[in-house]
């Protein structure tokens, strides 16, 4: 795996980083977030650091000495003493020979501020650091100091709000109007293309996908409005394409290092050394990556036995541009010098560690769907004679090729389906009317194939799940009719090989429904509505903005990139993924008729799912139908670690219930999320509304979740479940060899079935491309910010806060214990086996950065 060497830092800051010459270039936003580390000399205390929401503390003591020298250390996100190799003699042309402060007084706005002029006072060549230092002089009646001003000479001040939380209404005197004019600057105007010294948030629909310019093949539909519903992300307002009115033009994208679309630059990558460099550039480098691959394979090179797969990871595979690959994984390239030729060589996953054959066995493939990459799509079957819901007409019969006869023969006289039906045994992967419908267009694409389908499984008395049949259904096409068939685990070797092949398939839908659905449009797409509507209408200083900042940290960023290089026309997820160039608009239309708000909730997606029910006598107050289900187990416990610190929170700030529906800003934010930043979802009935501070918990643990648990869940473990791709194929490339045979094909078959497997799965190319993007997805980096490894300052300032997050802590210290202890349960048989990996995809730490299939972050930051 890709492991980039960056030097570990134990915490990320955020604080103020001036442009060059900031005050001669007038642009406007004089600083960008850095890492500081402030200190202060005598006199009242003013304690001047950046914290992750981009306040400022700053106290004065009222103390009868008035005389106050600050000074902030500041470092910038590259090197400051170099660029381009080049050494920088002057620090000062690089940051400006000072930054001129203001304080200003919470109490009275009629209170002159107090100024005062930061000079450099020197370098810290070891820490890339500058330190700027700076004199006050405070009146003792100036009061309690609330923001901090930093004048530019062509736009109003930049504000630092102190890191003490005032509701609107509760709002000192001396700030009110600095908050309503912050939160007017943040929101601009809706004209213009965004700068990249920009601090704006505003909404846009997906325009900026497809490539019309470039070539005609490369567009896209808009998705966003009526016609394709969609969330909406941040708007960079650039112009639109020629020969495409509705598209908007790509950045350009020619350099290594990939400039990303606009993010109001708060958003954007911490500067932890070369942090920023390295993660734009591997983004760049998997932008390069498709094209690459296309010169050192050929688009048809299958793998032409298994010990070649599994080459990729024990010996290498022979490449050509060794240079492209030792730029993008110089871990895995090694020169064999004595012949003088370049391999690839992929870090084994753990999954291929324990067990070579993990991906062969129907027990994993079933333990899979519970504890897995994807443990959000299993539901409990409710209804039978299985159907579909598509027109007949156009899709042909609706009557599933699975039936009742079928199923009793392979639970072998243990129950009827309807008796199964009755005590919860059956459960269900349920592909078909999704796909169904875009089966034609996708193997018009040629270099793929696509069929609906359908997986039943049966609940073992011993809680792990058993795969009984799967179905496979082509729709009326090319003037023959529907073809469908049910394959089921067979002694039969011809049938095995069948099952073998239509369980490849059902891996090869559940991939990718896994990256567009669970992945990306549950986590990514869903989450940054909510974190521009609250830059826009929570105020800094507002408790419920400080309470989520942490947990919107990098991901408008991320989005950015993946925009720019994964999820765009001809990128990686069309080039790898099944669906292919029509991936972006599978996924409008299953948030069209599956997302809900109120489902992301942990407890109501379980219920949905009729994976749980509620009982109040159980743990949660949710009885799991499947109690060894470790992607429940766990994440209802971190759903109510976090729920009792949301809850200990807006309890705190929200004493009366009437303060939650009074409170301008946070109404605001709700109802724009709901009307603009999910628009075209607005006039769904299950939103909820904010008139209570349980309503606020409910919709604020719901946010964290999915930002931190699910988004951990379905993430991290992408490289150890899907790298060895037999496992999770993430396209599948030939017909089923019983679709329409010609009898050449069937005898093919017949002799080799293992070669109609190979050429089912990805081919080389496919592969190769699909190992090193997981690698990159699936990595913690050495800044990670864990779910309740640090205190945000704003919350340390309240001791009540304080005592909370402490709790909070203690409790995912207690979940890390609880995940161990059922791990080593051998009574557990879904997390615990030979060869099987323990479940640790919602352990709150990870123990080191890289690829580690554990840890939670707070936030989407990859």
């Amino acid at each position: 795996m890709f492991n980039p060497v960056l030097v570990h830092q134990t915490r990320s800051i955020r604080t103020i980083l001036p442009l060059s010459k900031p005050f001669l270039h007038g642009n406007g936003n004089v600083f960008r977030q850095i890492q500081s580390s402030p200190s202060f000399k005598k006199g009242p205390k003013i304690r001047l650091g950046s914290v992750p929401n981009n306040s400022v503390k700053a106290m004065a003591d009222t103390a009868v000495s008035n005389g106050v020298t600050a000074v902030v250390t500041v470092r910038p996100p590259i090197n400051p003493l170099t660029a381009g190799g080049q050494v920088i003699d002057d620090v000062e042309d690089l940051f400006g020979k000072s930054l001129q402060l203001e304080l200003v007084s919470a109490k009275d706005e009629n209170k002159p501020t107090i100024s005062g002029n930061a000079k450099i006072k020197g370098v810290v060549v070891k820490d890339c650091e500058v330190q700027y230092e700076a004199e006050f002089q405070v009146p003792v009646d100036f009061g309690e100091i609330g923001a901090i001003l930093v004048p530019n000479t062509s736009k109003d001040p930049r504000i630092f709000f102190t890191n003490k939380s005032y509701l609107p209404s509760k709002t000192p005197n001396g700030l009110q109007k600095l908050r309503y004019a912050e939160l007017v600057n943040l929101r601009g105007n809706g004209e213009g293309e965004r700068q990249k010294a920009d601090r704006i948030y505003d909404y846009d629909v997906y325009n900026d996908l497809g490539d019309p310019d470039e070539d005609e093949e490369l567009k896209r539909p808009v998705l966003g409005g009526k016609q394709h519903p969609y969330p909406r992300r941040c708007r960079t307002g650039r112009p639109h394409c020629k020969t495409d009115e509705a598209s908007e033009e790509r950045v350009p994208s020619k350099s290594l290092i990939p400039i990303s679309p606009y993010v109001p630059r708060d958003e954007e990558f911490s500067a932890i050394k070369e942090t920023t460099f390295v993660i734009r550039t591997l983004f760049g480098l998997l932008r390069s990556l498709v094209p690459n691959l296309k010169a050192e394979f050929v688009d048809t090179d299958g793998f032409p036995n298994f010990t070649e797969i599994d080459k990729l990871f024990r010996e290498g595979v022979k490449i050509k541009d060794a240079e492209f690959w030792k730029s993008l994984l110089p871990g895995f390239v090694e020169e064999i010098k004595d012949i003088g030729e370049f391999f690839l060589k992929f870090t084994s996953p753990e999954t291929f560690k324990k067990d070579r054959f993990f991906w062969f066995r129907d027990e994993e493939f079933a333990r899979e769907t519970l504890a897995g990459l994807n443990p959000c799509s299993i539901r409990l079957i409710t209804e039978w004679p299985l159907k579909s819901s598509l027109d007949p007409k156009i899709y042909g019969p609706s009557a599933s090729a699975i039936t009742a006869e079928m199923i009793e023969s392979e639970i072998k006289g243990c129950t009827t389906v309807k008796e199964a039906l009755n005590q919860k045994k059956l459960f269900i992967l349920d592909y078909h009317d999704l796909f169904l419908p875009y089966v034609e267009q996708v193997r018009e694409l040629g270099d793929r194939t696509l069929y609906g389908s359908r997986t039943v499984f049966y609940l073992n008395p011993d809680g792990t799940l058993r795969p009984l049949a799967i179905e496979l259904t082509r729709p009326p096409m090319d003037g023959k009719p529907q073809w469908k068939q049910a394959f089921t685990p067979s002694s039969d070797s011809t049938k095995s090989w069948l099952w073998k092949l239509a369980k490849a398939h059902v891996l090869a839908h559940d991939s990718g429904y896994h990256q567009l659905i669970s992945h990306w449009l549950r986590t990514h797409c869903s989450v940054e509505p909510y974190a521009i509507a609250a830059h826009r209408q929570l105020s800094a200083m507002h408790p419920i903005n400080r309470l989520l900042k942490p947990h919107f940290r990098y991901t408008m960023e991320i989005n950015s990139l993946a925009r720019q290089s994964l999820i765009n026309a001809g990128g990686v997820i069309e080039s790898t993924f099944l669906p292919g160039k029509y991936s972006m608009l599978l996924s409008s239309i299953i948030y069209d008729k599956q997302w809900r708000f109120d489902h992301q909730a942990l407890p109501q997606d379980l219920i949905s799912r009729g994976m749980a029910v509620k009982d109040p006598s159980s743990p949660h107050g949710l009885k799991l139908t499947i109690e060894d289900y470790p992607f429940a187990q766990d994440g209802l416990d971190l759903w109510d670690i976090i729920k009792q610190w949301v809850t200990d929170y807006v309890s705190h700030y929200y004493p009366d219930p009437s303060l939650v529906e009074s409170d301008e800003e946070l109404q605001a934010w709700w109802t724009e999320i709901r009307t603009v930043g999910h628009g075209d979802k607005q006039d769904e009935t299950w939103w909820p509304v904010l008139n209570s501070p349980k309503d606020l918990i409910d919709t604020i643990t719901n946010i964290v979740w999915v930002a931190s648990g699910l988004h951990a869940a379905v993430n991290f473990g992408q490289y150890e479940y899907a790298a060895y791709f037999p496992n999770r194929p993430t396209i599948a490339r030939a017909n089923m060899p019983n679709e329409d045979p010609s009898d050449d094909e069937w005898q093919i078959f017949f002799e080799r079935p293992e070669a109609a497997l190979l050429t089912t799965f990805p081919n080389q190319k496919q592969a190769t491309a699909v190992i090193s993007v997981l690698d990159v997805l699936s990595a913690h980096s050495p800044d990670e910010d864990y779910l309740g490894k640090y205190m945000e300052p704003a919350w340390g300032e309240d001791k009540i806060i304080k005592g909370a997050f402490e709790k909070f802590q203690g409790r995912l210290m207690e979940l890390k214990g609880i995940i161990n202890l059922r791990n080593a349960d051998k009574n557990l048989k879904n997390r615990h086996g030979a060869g099987s990996l323990p479940y640790e995809l919602l352990m709150p730490l990870a123990d080191k950065s890289g690829v580690t299939g554990k840890g939670v972050p707070y936030s989407i930051s990859i």
